[in-house]
């Protein structure tokens, strides 16, 4: 099992590889089941900003759901997609928020 897996660009992807982060490349084809592989062998998968944009945003909202593994929204190397709010998304989970 790796610790961690990096679903994105191929720039980005390169810097999280230096770091010992296991990555896959991903385009509109094949993002999603990136993203559930990892979820079955990893025990964090980080989704960049740009590849987060392209999935289903129910997709989405249900991977970010997840406990185990948590998947997270990163920027990507170009910093032009916007990132998800995590807190208000833990709130709405936990029901604080009216």
């Amino acid at each position: 099992m790796t610790i961690t897996e990096y679903i994105g660009d191929e720039i980005s992807a390169a810097g999280y590889r230096l770091c010992g982060v296991d990555v896959r490349i991903a385009d509109r084809h094949n993002a999603l089941s990136l993203i559930h592989q990892a979820c079955k062998s990893a025990s964090l998968v980080l989704v960049g900003s740009s590849t987060a944009q392209i999935l289903p945003a129910t997709e989405l909202e249900l991977l970010m759901s997840n406990i185990t593994p948590p998947v997270l929204v990163v920027p990507d190397i170009a910093g032009t997609q916007t990132v998800p709010d995590i807190t208000t998304l833990i709130h709405k989970q936990l029901g604080m928020l009216e």
